[in-house]
């Protein structure tokens, strides 16, 4: 996970956005510790509270659960709540980018095509993701 400290994202938000991505993304999954709020923060280069902040509101998410004496744990339904929450933030974007297009007086056709060209050029910078729906 990449912290950017000149983002306008506080860094608390890109820490919880980060960890929700891995939970989405299965690199953490059910039942399985995250890294602990001390290997945290020295990963990341920051305080241990912004760390601990941003633990609880995954906490407060559903994500991750705090195991008395072993740590912080994935939660059994994490993945299904992080990849819905994603889903959310595709939506609203292509929303905000639809509308947009609409206000520019751009057709269905036009706008469907400025969408395959982003989502081609995303593919080539994220080559990785193979597992895709048509």
């Amino acid at each position: 996970m990449r912290i950017e400290p000149d983002s306008v994202t506080p860094i608390v938000q890109q820490i919880v956005e980060g960890i929700h991505g891995s939970i989405a993304a299965r690199v953490y999954r059910p039942g399985e510790l995250i890294p602990s709020v001390r290997a945290q923060a020295v990963a990341s280069l920051v305080n241990p509270n912004t760390v601990q902040r941003a633990y609880e509101q995954l906490e407060r998410d559903g994500l991750i659960t705090g195991k008395k004496g072993t740590g912080m744990i994935v939660a059994e339904n994490a993945t299904e709540i992080a990849r819905q929450a994603i889903v959310q933030k595709i939506t609203e974007a292509l929303s905000r980018g639809i509308a947009a297009g609409i206000s520019a007086h751009l057709d269905k056709n036009s706008i469907d095509k400025i969408y395959r060209q982003a989502w081609n050029e995303s593919r080539k910078q994220t080559p990785e993701v193979i597992n895709e729906t048509k």
